[in-house]
């Protein structure tokens, strides 16, 4: 996870100043994901870095609901000669949804998720399916009792102790990127 540090506004978008673990290791211009939004980093100074989120970025994630001293999920850029753990994420976040629902279940933890109802959306392949992937907050995770707007998901301990489901409860808001097989998929029927 990074903590933000600082925040500023430049006309329609905001630049945002992180600290993490990884600064020293950062360059200008490399991509970084966070909360599963990807985004470039424009400075590096005094162990933290910059980058800077545009208005359609702000208006489709929850980066624009960050407050300093948030933890966000972070993840650098893959290399293409690394092993690919979980689906394949790209950083494009489609929506936000809201936790409607936090369970304990035995040294793990249920979180349920509910987000917009869109049947054109739905047609284009943003949904989930039981089995099937789901990237929240940037964390790719199995999608499990998914109905038409919502799903759960279950996190072990692990994942608890090392990203921000830490700090999700009921109605906290977070970014969703659907799995883009089924975006695919779906694109594919359309073009028939």
């Amino acid at each position: 996870m990074a903590t933000l540090v600082g925040l500023s506004r430049n006309e329609g978008n905001i630049d945002f100043t992180f600290s993490s673990s990884f600064v020293d290791e950062l360059k200008i211009d490399q991509s970084v994901a966070h909360n599963g939004v990807c985004l470039t980093v424009v400075k590096i100074e005094d162990d933290t870095y910059t980058v800077t989120a545009m208005k359609e970025t702000l208006l489709s994630s929850n980066l624009g609901l960050l407050k300093v001293g948030d933890r966000v999920n972070v993840e650098r850029s893959m290399l293409m000669n690394g092993r690919l753990d979980g689906h394949i994420v790209q950083g494009h976040v489609d929506e936000t949804a809201t936790c409607i629902d936090v369970r304990d279940a035995d040294g793990s933890t249920y979180f349920t998720f509910e987000y917009k109802q869109e049947k054109e959306m739905a047609r284009r392949g943003y949904f989930t399916v039981d089995k099937g992937s789901v990237t929240v907050n940037g964390v790719s995770l199995t999608v499990c009792a998914p109905t038409e707007n919502a799903f759960t998901v279950a996190i072990i301990p692990y994942t608890m102790e090392n990203t921000n489901f830490c700090d999700i409860k009921v109605g906290t808001v977070v970014n969703i990127e659907f799995d883009i097989l089924g975006k695919y998929i779906a694109r594919l029927q359309e073009l028939k």
